[in-house]
């Protein structure tokens, strides 16, 4: 007896060998006939159950129906759902008067309907789970070309990371209601959070005003040429949001922040002990070329160690993997997300990252590395500010100031980003034109230009899809790599293009 015919003999019946996907239509019909009883059980429920995790279509329904019911303010029961059912269908021997009310009937206390949505909610969660199993399974089977086994890889990964976040996996259209509640949801965060920001504060107070702060999902390029401190900015910025860290507690569980937020640090070009000599020179006030020679007083020391300390609670992750591709970096932000939580990512820059293919030309690296980047930000919902060279034609202009056109393979990047500044630094141009000699008629010309910048920074707003472009004027204290407001009320001012 060949193997296909054991499998189907009377001693092994073929019934033991189908699966039902998991479900569980009785905890569906106790959880819906509690809410057309007390409408107040619906409220236990709706901040984790959705009626994609119902397993039988018309529980879907009624379950959406008498949502939209309970939300407009209005008692659900099954008189009223019945008028939003339109389906002459009888479900089994009953009508849909009659199973409603059965449903009601039958309905057990208002304490248990938690209990019920929590089993509804893990069995349609590994119901999905299934689903992406079989599709892996399947396509490695299959072994398409168009999805090498490193790219199957990468898509498992994304589904899992979105079911593990938002317990579902269906992608499609958002009904334009869901989208009105999440814009008076971001309004409201904005007006209870510190500053009245709609996005997450930089700590830098007229770059806010200029910004609204960081918005989640935003792909904000910061460029400029060597020297002008673009890092230095990063850094400071992703410091000041990990060190304003305050955590809330969600619904179910899980942490949100109040206030600041947790950041991952791409530094594809630094260290993480360069990173972190940076972040504490800017704190201490003790020049960053003293901490590493070691020139230290005492007194500095005892600052150095207080400082590291304090740092040791701060949420800001480092990963110092040089050439790293856009597919690895999104593969660790999911699961820092997963492990630590994750409000900002700061990639430190974009011309050192590696594309999907080989072999391309650098421009279309580049535009995958950009159009990656911005799909990343909106799946995980957080800013991504990334770093970019500019190209060296500035330096052939007089005017050093950037432009749009400056940024190296602009296209991609000019259309990807949602903000784009650019950090500029006169006074590194204005020190470089010091005259050799002090008795040269044009030195006391040069001195008091010199006096004008020293200290000084523009960071130009090039482009920002939900505001103003301009210039903001910061203070710039270079031994200590610190970007900071101007002290002087005038100079807090900026320029509106």
């Amino acid at each position: 007896m060949n193997d296909a015919v054991r499998k189907l003999s009377p001693s092994q019946p073929a019934e033991q060998h189908y699966r039902e996907a998991p479900n569980n239509i009785e905890a569906e019909q106790a959880l819906l006939g509690a809410i057309l009883v007390n409408n107040d059980a619906y409220y236990r429920v709706s901040d984790f159950l959705k009626p994609v995790h119902f397993h039988e279509p018309l529980h879907r329904k009624i379950f959406e129906v008498a949502g939209d019911i309970i939300r407009m303010g209005k008692t659900a029961h099954p008189v009223t759902v019945k008028t939003f059912i339109p389906t002459p269908e009888k479900v089994g021997d009953m009508t849909m008067a009659q199973y409603l009310a059965r449903l009601a009937a039958e309905a057990v206390s208002i304490i248990n309907t938690e209990d019920y949505g929590r089993a509804i909610y893990d069995l349609a969660l590994r119901r999905a789970l299934i689903q992406i199993g079989e599709d892996v399974v399947n396509i490695a089977y299959d072994a398409p070309l168009d999805m090498p086994p490193q790219s199957q890889i990468e898509d498992t990964e994304r589904r899992l990371f979105e079911l593990a976040e938002t317990g579902r996996y269906d992608g499609g259209f958002q009904s334009f209601n869901d989208a009105v509640a999440l814009a008076i949801d971001m309004a409201g965060a904005a007006f209870e959070r510190d500053g009245q920001l709609s996005g997450i504060s930089t700590g830098i107070l007229s770059l806010d005003g200029k910004m609204g702060g960081l918005q989640r999902s935003d792909l904000i390029v910061l460029a400029g040429r060597p020297g002008m401190g673009k890092t230095s900015l990063a850094t400071n910025i992703a410091y000041n949001i990990a060190a304003s860290y305050e955590p809330e507690v969600n619904p179910d569980g899980s942490f949100k922040a109040r206030n600041g937020g947790v950041v991952g640090f791409y530094s594809l070009e630094m260290s993480s002990e360069q990173l972190a000599t940076r972040i504490i020179s800017e704190q201490t006030e003790v020049s960053s070329s003293k901490i590493r020679r070691g020139d230290i007083s005492e007194a500095e020391f005892e600052k150095l160690v207080a400082c590291s300390q304090m740092m040791q609670k701060v949420p800001l992750f480092i990963d110092q993997t040089g050439g790293i591709s856009i597919a690895q970096l999104s593969a660790r932000a999911r699961r820092l997300k997963r492990q630590r939580g994750l409000d900002c990512l700061v990639v430190d820059y974009i011309q050192l990252m590696t594309g999907a293919g080989k072999g391309d030309n650098r421009v279309q690296e580049i535009t995958q590395i950009t159009t990656g980047l911005k799909a990343l930000g909106k799946e995980l919902n957080v800013p991504i500010i990334a770093l970019s060279q500019l190209s060296r034609q500035v330096e052939s202009r007089e005017d050093k100031r950037p432009q749009l056109s400056d940024l190296r393979e602009s296209g991609s990047i000019e259309q990807d980003a949602d903000v784009v500044l650019f950090v500029f630094r006169e006074e590194y141009y204005v020190k470089n034109m010091e005259p050799r000699d002090i008795s040269d008629p044009k030195y006391p010309e040069w001195e008091t230009l010199m006096d004008k910048v020293k200290g000084t920074a523009d960071v130009i707003i090039a482009k920002q899809r939900h505001g103003p472009t301009g210039t903001v004027k910061l203070a710039f204290q270079s031994e200590f790599t610190r970007f900071t407001d101007l002290a002087e009320p005038s100079f807090t001012q900026y320029e509106e293009h």
